[in-house]
């Protein structure tokens, strides 16, 4: 149900949030606590501001209204996603080549399922990655999560 309702978010919210000149970054649809959430992540170029935020909240809120899919009571949340945003398309792993980026796999990889280096870009349906001074492919179906990776 979860992902149904995802998808239809994301119909409805991508076309306005590219309208406004934002990316769509990501999606959930999640409960905490005693609460339901629908946390929209955006960016653009320079990065996105409060008001930024407030305007695609307030316009989204409007259409989610009209269209009336979600049965339970919810918070909506729309957000920049930060120095460590994810990477979920191609387009972003090609964008952010050359950025450290950190990825976690779902199967072992030379014996490890987490991996911070630098991204090199795409290859065969692959992530390539300068990792402890040598390349390494990961595939791109085996990847969990990958996101740019800020050391602090």
């Amino acid at each position: 149900m979860n992902q149904a309702i995802k998808r239809q978010v994301v119909t409805i919210a991508e076309p306005l949030i590219s309208e406004k000149g934002f990316e769509l970054i990501d999606v959930e649809y999640i409960k905490e606590g005693a609460y339901w959430y629908l946390r929209l992540y955006i960016d653009k170029a320079g990065g996105v501001d409060l008001d930024d935020c407030a305007a695609v909240s307030r316009e989204l809120s409007r259409r989610l209204d009209q269209e009336e899919f979600i049965a339970q009571a919810y918070i909506l949340e729309v957000s920049s996603p930060g120095v460590e945003r994810p990477l979920k398309s191609d387009a972003d792993f090609e964008r952010f080549t050359g950025h450290m980026v950190k990825i976690r796999t779902s199967a072992p990889i030379q014996s490890y399922k987490e991996f911070v280096g630098g991204l090199i870009g795409l290859a065969d349906a692959c992530v390539i990655l300068e990792y402890e001074d040598e390349r390494i492919s990961i595939p791109r179906d085996l990847i969990l999560q990958a996101n740019l990776y800020v050391e602090f």
